[in-house]
């Protein structure tokens, strides 16, 4: 011991002790019901007394308050495994890049383009220097609260951020994903809230413009979008295998969300038969020349030549169509709306559209188009309607040539 101030020291639990060639300043404290001793390598200068009375005080505190983590002070202390293990000090950026890392090797070259501009534009601004155990439910929350977007645009920033904390419980780095927390329908303004899938269809007029308005292999995407009444994650996903030219039906049986391909629909009737209408056999005999010798994705993004990411890299270059058109904004869901509504106030069996887009029953049609069915159509128009949804296959019992 250190004499007299060895003494003086250790009724404050601290401990002066000399060995033969160097000195250090013990703590002793009580934690978790056992007595603890941890040795800091500092000669016996009042300086480092004071400086090992502070650091003991700061202890005792956090003990106290309940968020002493033993490791964080005593990262080298074989007691410190006792309670646990050592924090970790990863930082979210460094948990997205590895994530970016893994979608360069393993997803599309398009999927990873929107993963990193996702990043780049929100996450990386926000979280990049946060370490991983501070990262908190709340402290998303009240980021995304501030977050002036719909929920649907939400949902893609925090796509990256919940692949790299899933791979981080995975890795046994924490115990939860905080994102599992969060519900974005208790958090989002209620404007924020409201959904793109409200019925808000085009007349023939718009089409027209909008088609007009697409520069190449662009008209036929939207025209087949138009004509089928497809869900954008299922038209981007569509393959030439899935088109039968012989009974003129295309099979709906792949969407493409987030990045990811996948086969399983929501319901049985998502998985589906449609008929190829004239509006969607034009466009796909004009997609040919692009991407048909390639046998796999019928519709590719020109700028690439590579499928589409996902639906969100699809509405950017439709927001620029419609702005060329001179045609008020409507998300693209509203092609599948135009479908069913178009079809409906021209007469169409409601059973028929609902089989069409993949419904089991008219119960949506009903709730969703009702004053459509009623509605019906000059005769301009309906002649249009005639000439772009009339059926290919004069074998299908489909009822849309009837029904017009």
């Amino acid at each position: 011991m250190g004499g007299a101030m060895g003494n003086q020291a250790s009724t404050r639990g601290i401990e002066l002790r000399k060995g033969t060639e160097s000195e250090s300043i013990r703590i002793r404290f009580m934690y978790k019901g056992m007595e603890c001793r941890e040795s800091l390598k500092l000669a016996h200068t009042k300086q480092n007394i004071n400086y090992a009375i502070r650091l003991r005080g700061e202890i005792l505190n956090a003990i106290e308050r309940g968020n002493f983590n033993y490791a964080e002070y005593f990262p080298d202390s074989t007691t410190a495994s006792k309670f646990g293990p050592a924090p970790v000090k990863e930082t979210i950026g460094e948990l997205l890049r590895e994530q970016l890392d893994i979608a360069k090797k393993t997803l599309s070259a398009s999927t990873h383009r929107g993963y990193k501009q996702v990043c780049d534009s929100h996450l990386f601004d926000q979280w990049d220097k946060t370490l991983l155990r501070d990262l908190t439910a709340p402290a998303i929350r009240a980021w995304i609260a501030g977050l002036d977007c719909k929920i649907k645009t939400v949902r893609n920033i925090l796509t990256p951020l919940r692949n790299a904390l899933e791979q981080a419980v995975n890795d046994d780095l924490i115990e939860f994903n905080p994102l599992e927390r969060v519900k974005l329908s208790k958090i989002m303004p209620r404007e924020a809230r409201k959904t793109d899938f409200e019925v808000d269809p085009f007349d023939m007029k718009e089409i027209s413009a909008i088609l007009a308005a697409c520069v190449g292999q662009e008209r036929n995407v939207w025209q087949h979008a138009f004509a089928t009444g497809m869900r954008t994650s299922e038209f981007i996903a569509l393959e030439w295998q899935s088109i039968d030219w012989v009974s003129s039906k295309i099979s709906v049986d792949r969407v493409k969300t987030q990045g990811i391909t996948k086969t399983d629909a929501k319901t049985a009737a998502g998985n589906r038969k449609i008929d190829m209408l004239r509006g969607a056999y034009d466009a796909l005999v004009a997609q040919k020349e692009f991407t048909q010798l390639k046998g796999g994705l019928v519709f590719e993004d020109p700028r690439y030549n590579e499928g589409w990411a996902d639906d969100h890299a699809l509405a950017k270059r439709w927001r620029r169509i419609l702005t060329k058109a001179g045609v008020r904004y409507r998300n693209p869901y509203q092609t599948r709306h135009t479908f069913a509504s178009t079809l409906l106030s021209a007469g169409a069996n409601p059973l028929y559209v609902a089989k069409m887009m993949g419904h089991r029953d008219t119960e949506m049609i009903t709730r969703n188009y009702g004053r459509w069915i009623e509605q019906g159509t000059e005769s301009e128009t309906r002649k249009q309607l005639l000439e772009f949804f009339a059926q290919m296959s004069p074998k299908s019992n489909g009822i849309i040539g009837k029904a017009l």
